[in-house]
């Protein structure tokens, strides 16, 4: 300790990941936080706006009450026993990277540290050094430190959803995992670097229960992320990267068969433009990518279109304690500019514990078992971040809105949860109250409504609907004082899974149902006409909700678009026969 403060140098303290560990300390009164790199002039306009009021607000506290904060020059390439005697950390946080292009004295800062009996970590991403870092292992435990490699989403976060899952199985056969970062997010380059480096080079996995080479940034895998309760993200194609968990992954599981990390970035387009840049780098026809890093980040920084979210997955294939087939996935959702700050809520959150006295064991080595997913959890609450575990291949069929919600129908109010109970095939249940509706007066709008069979505008009307299970598939059969009308709802199979489908005649719409305190809200998030996908800007849309009221179920759907305006809205309550 530094006086009364703990000591944290940060190693790239205003770059990409750096800079937002300072931010994300910045309110902890008990750091020295030294935030270094290259260009002194650059840590002090750094610190200049982190300090600012604006910076502050809904990250930090007051800087006054918070860590105290210093720019210092740090030139990992100079004369590293000097820089750390002169500066004092307790803890060195390498933030810099891209750790795969370090060369063949890829450790001389944790070597220094070592030797200074300084503590080390590090959010590095590359599959070689996070691995090879235990060969320093004997040397930390001598002097009583630690250096902790991969402090990051690939692999410290990943593993840390693979325990939190793994006590399920009796034996995990698959483990893939990847990351979806948001298209509005500015990609530093060094990451982009980091990518390029193995763009259609070979890239270790494992594959039929042995080594395999696998091809960077060319094979894929669709997946959509989606945490129980959020709406999930588009259904998008990964790309196979080179991360720390395929070398790591054998070691924790005996008898592994297959194991695939990867990315999946937006649009899509550009993607599959990356992915046809490796080809060619497989081909011959380019010696890398690497040269193209620059055009690459700026080509990400322009095409920032689509939803500003962002998203990571992992998910384990394997057996039951009973043998049965068993795959659990957790998936995350951040919002907006949060993504970012994941790949360094491992550090935040090992610099907390050793704040509280918790130290890890002397020694280096990956940074795969030093936290668990609660201690992630913990940094999350910080953010617009959803996680959550789908168990994704149920053996019973449960209703469909449980299907769909996963863990979070359980924390659905009791009205709504029971009007959604219908039970397996053949199962049928029968809800009836008043209600009021409106309809548009358009002329698209009336033509709509009749073809679907909406009710007319009425108050007070008198509403039975019968809910029937059949399979897969629930009827609905609406009957506002003797007007009927009837859909069919499921859950979205393929690009649309984990959303509710709900078709009324040849229009199939696509919802997203997202728990909102005593409200289920249903959201829009596609739709198509005869199979055909539609322009979603052209939806039907509105604000339509479920929601519970002096301990009664009541509903308020609300149907039109740009084109139509209000076709229909009915709002009212039901009470389950």
């Amino acid at each position: 300790m530094s006086g009364d403060r703990f000591s944290l140098l940060i190693i790239g303290g205003y770059g990409t990941f750096g800079g937002r560990l300072a931010q994300l300390l910045g309110d902890e009164p008990r750091l020295r936080l030294l935030v270094a790199g290259r260009s002194l002039a650059k840590a002090d306009d750094f610190l200049a706006d982190l300090r600012s009021p604006k910076a502050g607000a809904g990250r930090l506290g007051s800087n006054d009450l918070g860590a105290w904060l210093q720019a210092v020059a740090f030139d990992r390439d100079g004369d590293l026993v000097e820089q750390l005697t002169r500066l004092k950390p307790d803890l060195v946080v390498d933030a810099s990277g891209p750790f795969q292009t370090f060369g063949d004295d890829a450790y001389k800062v944790v070597q220094a540290c070592i030797g200074l009996g300084i503590d080390y970590a590090d959010i590095a991403d590359s599959t070689g050094f996070v691995a090879g870092i235990g060969g320093l292992d004997a040397a930390a435990k001598v002097r009583g430190t630690f250096a902790l490699s991969g402090l990051s989403s690939l692999p410290a976060l990943s593993f840390a959803a693979i325990e939190a899952m793994a006590p399920e199985f009796s034996r995990v056969d698959a483990v893939a995992a990847g990351i979806a970062p948001s298209s509005h997010v500015k990609i530093g380059l060094n990451v982009v670097r980091a990518i390029a480096t193995y763009a259609g080079k070979p890239v270790a996995v494992w594959r039929d229960g042995r080594k395999a080479s696998g091809r960077g940034l060319i094979d894929d895998m669709r997946v959509v992320i989606a945490p129980p309760g959020a709406a999930p993200l588009r259904s998008r194609n990964f790309l196979l990267v080179d991360a720390p968990d395929l070398a790591l992954l054998p070691q924790r599981f005996a008898g592994l068969q297959s194991s695939f990390t990867g990315v999946g970035t937006e649009p899509q387009a550009l993607q599959r433009l990356l992915a046809l840049s490796a080809r060619l780098v497989r081909l011959k026809l380019l010696p890398s990518l690497m040269p193209f890093s620059p055009l690459l980040q700026r080509a990400s920084h322009r095409f920032a279109v689509g939803d500003h979210r962002g998203g990571m997955f992992v998910r384990l294939d394997g057996l039951d304690a009973a043998g049965k087939s068993l795959t659990w996935g957790w998936h995350l959702i951040a919002e907006g500019d949060d993504g970012p700050f994941i790949p360094i809520t491992g550090v935040a959150a090992l610099v907390r514990r050793l704040l509280q006295g918790i130290r890890p064991e002397a020694g280096a080595r990956p940074a795969t078992e030093e936290l668990q997913l609660a201690d992630f959890e913990a940094e999350f609450r910080r953010f617009q971040i959803a996680t959550g575990i789908r168990r994704e291949n149920e053996a019973a069929c449960p209703p469909l809105y449980q299907r769909v919600l996963g863990s979070a129908f359980e924390r659905l109010p009791p009205a709504i949860a029971e009007l959604h109970s219908v039970g397996q095939a053949g199962g049928a249940r029968l809800a009836s109250g008043r209600a009021r509706t409106e309809r548009g007066g358009g002329l698209l709008a009336r033509l709509i409504a009749g073809i679907i069979g909406f009710p007319p505008a009425g108050e007070d009307v008198p509403v039975a609907v019968r809910f029937a299970a059949d399979g897969e598939t629930e009827i609905w059969t609406r009957n506002f004082g003797g007007k009927t009308f009837r859909s069919l709802q499921l859950e979205g199979k393929g690009r649309d899974r984990h959303l509710l489908a709900e078709v009324f005649g040849p229009f199939r719409v696509l919802l997203a149902l997202v728990p909102d305190g005593e409200k289920l809200r249903l959201k829009v998030r596609g739709w198509r006409f005869c199979g055909l996908p539609l322009p979603l800007f052209l939806a039907p849309g509105g604000d339509t909700y479920e929601e519970e009221r002096d301990g009664r179920f009541h509903f308020h759907v609300e149907i039109g678009g740009r084109l139509t305006g209000l076709v229909v809205r009915y709002t009212g309550w039901l009470v389950v026969e």
